[in-house]
């Protein structure tokens, strides 16, 4: 991703999410940082802004979405929809980054099928 302002996207995603820097390169302007995410990464970039694409969202699950907006709120990270379980079973919360990117907050409760192997 390549925010239009780097510093406060570091801040939205290390200090309000919480995300972990799994590393660093280059230097400003031209600067970027790559936050673990389990499975995947992350990577912020500088040297450009592109627009957030029409219709996409970045999922990030966590183990409990309510806690998850505490955080978030004790942060000052503005909800757009607290966290509600979803006829499909999940437990989902809907925040923006400060490009506008749209990040839903995605429980998978315990006795949900995705939770089960068969």
């Amino acid at each position: 991703m390549r925010p239009a302002d780097m510093d406060h996207s570091v801040a939205f995603y290390e200090d309000g999410l919480g995300l972990v820097r799994y590393r660093e390169y280059g230097r400003r302007p031209h600067r970027g940082i790559v936050y673990f995410l389990g499975g995947g990464y992350l990577e912020l970039s500088e040297g450009g802004h592109d627009d957030p694409p029409h219709g996409v969202r970045l999922w990030l699950q966590v183990a409990d979405a309510r806690a998850a907006q505490e955080h978030l709120v004790a942060r000052g990270i503005e909800i757009d929809a607290p966290p509600e379980r979803k006829p499909w079973g999940l437990i989902e919360m809907e925040l923006r980054d400060p490009d506008g990117l749209g990040l839903v907050v995605v429980e998978t409760p315990a006795d949900h099928p995705l939770r089960r192997r068969e």
